[in-house]
């Protein structure tokens, strides 16, 4: 029977307070429904319970408090919930709320100290209590325990990755290239022989040209029949056969064929009806070819180097889009391979960069101009390498000193247009390089840079999330170099403005109520939150202004916070957190995109009632540590 709660107590467990006998296999396969118990050993799960007391807290009563001194105790929610509140997070919106599956206080237990929150039930909630010694000691035993005790919020990444991947990795085998004609794979000369050819010279041509299979033909090279290596053993080693048996007393007959118009997808059905690894295509009854299981995995495999050589080879901006829409399949096809975040965006951000790059050789070809004398900027996602699938343009043009702005409008104005064609659309805020505003001498970039600095005004620190994350994509880029040096420079030196940041990027607050629950908006009949808007965009803001502060010239938020953890003097931990919730929520992002599965018109409004218990959980811990990078902002600026 679980007990009312009590303070926490510091010897081993009364027999009285134990789990039954009886409840023991019950609870463990309770456990390993949720992280880590669900890829922990049964064993070790089992001990979790037996060392465990169960306990119940009513609505309101206090579970663990900064008063009640060091925590001795690791408590397991098993049904209800606990909302964490520290100091004015009553007023401020800093409260946390546990649920079903959760662990808590994990940082105060490792560190033998006193919590800084207070804990209290917000519901009927019944609970399991581990002793701090005899969860060292579990920890001690399972790497898996121990490592989400010090890693929760990196494991429960690990945890959402491989659940992604498994979703993501059977999508793309049914996606991907399976229509394709076998007559279109360029299938090399099979190679045959007759039914009457000894079993000797079979066998020595299959081992000199490294095959794996014989297609055995008639006359008019219709396929009789086929001997792979798999059948050698139980055809040929085992029975014994002389090696001048002729082919046709050994070989599998008949033989599943397809014609050459059947699909790629037919020929996967066929070997999974009939078991079979190879399957011969046939031209008017006659054979010109075979598809291996092998080859249908490396179909569906579109490569880095494919989509890139795509884009190298496009000769017009039609050849770009198709080669725009490779770039998403390549996305999903990493995505579902178990590509990180912060690789499979740097990997897009790439691939749009090569393709911009493409498009701009050949305007510029048209248009006379020498890409040498000018840079052009990619800005706002692009600047930071940090692109999604859903994307539209925010780019610039440094132009050379003393030139005329007018053929480099009108060049700049043909590539937006062009990349709108490839799926990139324009830019609502016009931020594109055939603005005039965003086509500008080095001089004149400076003296906007400057101005923008200087005055701070509300649209100048609009300007300043876009602009201040340029980064140079094509032609000069000593001129981006220059100009970067100069806005580091002038930002440092100017604490007003970053004062003006700061506060401009504390008005959008983390989605999280006053209990602690993730602060959702209805629409069409979901729980939702743009996931870019209230969850990544302020990691972004937070960064760059740091970034900034400490004249870090990196332009992508992972680099900048990597880099402003040590000089802030965090500790290693908390800023891995930091890169580690930022990743999340664009591996999120491009999911929801990838998949289709964005609420609306809004390409970055996800539904949270719709994510899987895992994804539900980090998005929670992530918005807990973005909070928390939030608050450490506010007292370092607002004042």
């Amino acid at each position: 029977m679980a007990q009312r709660g009590d303070a926490p107590s510091t010897g081993a467990v009364p027999d009285a307070l134990r789990p039954s006998g009886s409840l023991l296999a019950n609870l463990s396969t309770e456990l390993q429904r949720h992280p880590p118990f669900n890829e922990m050993d049964p064993a070790h799960v089992a001990a979790f319970v037996a060392a465990s007391r169960q306990a119940y807290y009513a609505p309101g009563e206090t579970v663990v408090a900064p008063g009640h001194g060091p925590v001795r105790e690791l408590f397991f929610i098993r049904r209800g919930a606990v909302t964490g509140k520290r100091g004015l997070s009553d007023v401020s919106g800093g409260a946390f709320q546990y649920e079903a599956g959760d662990l808590f206080p994990i940082s105060a237990v490792l560190a033998q100290r006193a919590p800084t929150t207070q804990y209290h039930a917000t519901e009927d909630t019944f609970v399991l209590v581990i002793g701090a010694e005899a969860m060292r000691a579990l920890a001690q035993q399972s790497p898996v325990f121990g490592d989400f005790l010090n890693r929760r919020i990196l494991k429960f990444l690990d945890l959402s990755r491989a659940a992604l991947q498994v979703a993501y990795s059977s999508q793309a085998l049914a996606e991907q290239s399976l229509e394709t004609p076998l007559g279109e794979l360029g299938h090399k000369t099979p190679v045959t022989c007759a039914p009457e050819t000894p079993l000797r010279d079979v066998l020595t041509r299959m081992h000199e040209q490294r095959i794996g299979s014989m297609l055995v033909v008639d006359a008019r090279g219709a396929p009789l029949g086929i001997l792979t290596r798999s059948d050698v053993l139980g055809r040929v080693a085992l029975p014994q056969a002389a090696l001048d048996t002729p082919v046709s007393q050994v070989m599998v007959s008949p033989v599943h064929s397809l014609p050459h118009d059947a699909t790629a997808q037919d020929a996967a059905l066929a070997m999974s009806a009939h078991g079979i690894r190879h399957v011969p295509v046939t031209r008017d009854g006659r054979v010109v070819g075979i598809v291996s299981e092998r080859d249908l995995f490396a179909l569906q495999r579109l490569s880095l180097k494919q989509v890139s050589s795509g884009i190298r080879h496009a000769a017009s901006v039609d050849a770009l889009r198709v080669v725009a829409h490779d770039i998403r399949r390549f996305a999903r096809t990493l995505l579902g391979q178990g590509v990180q975040a912060r690789q499979l965006t740097a990997l897009i951000s790439h691939l749009n960069d090569a393709l911009t790059q493409r498009l701009l050789e050949l305007t510029a070809q048209r248009h006379g101009i020498d890409l040498s004398l000018c840079c052009w900027l990619a800005l706002g996602s692009e600047g930071r390498s940090e692109q999604t699938i859903a994307t539209d343009q925010d780019n610039a043009l440094i132009r050379p000193e003393g030139s005329e702005a007018a053929p480099y409008l009108a060049f700049a104005r043909e590539v937006n247009e062009a990349l709108d064609d490839c799926g990139y659309p324009l830019c609502k805020g016009n931020v594109m390089a055939g603005n005039p505003a965003c086509n500008l001498t080095p001089s004149q970039w400076r003296e906007r840079f400057d101005e923008w600095i200087e005055h701070g005004s509300p649209q100048d620190l609009l300007n300043a999330s876009i602009f201040f994350d340029f980064r140079p994509l094509a032609g000069n880029e000593a001129l981006a170099h220059e100009l970067r040096a100069f806005v580091t420079r002038r930002a440092r030196v100017t604490p007003r403005f970053l004062h003006q940041l700061a506060l401009n990027g504390l008005q959008r607050a983390t989605p999280l109520n006053w209990l602690g629950n993730i602060d959702t908006v209805e629409a069409d009949g979901h729980d939702t939150l743009d996931i870019k808007l209230q969850g990544t965009a302020i990691f972004v803001d937070v960064a760059r202004l740091y970034a900034l502060a400490h004249g870090v010239e990196a332009t992508s938020t992972r680099e900048r916070l990597d880099a402003v953890g040590p000089l802030l003097g965090v500790p290693a931990h908390e800023a891995q957190a930091w890169v580690g919730g930022f990743d999340y929520l664009q591996l999120l992002r491009l999911h929801a995109q990838l998949d289709g599965t964005t609420v609306g018109d809004n390409p970055n409004r996800i539904a949270v009632d719709t994510l899987n218990d895992i994804d539900r959980r980090i998005l929670k811990e992530t918005l807990r540590v973005l909070r928390a990078l939030q608050q450490r902002l506010k007292l370092d600026y607002e004042r």
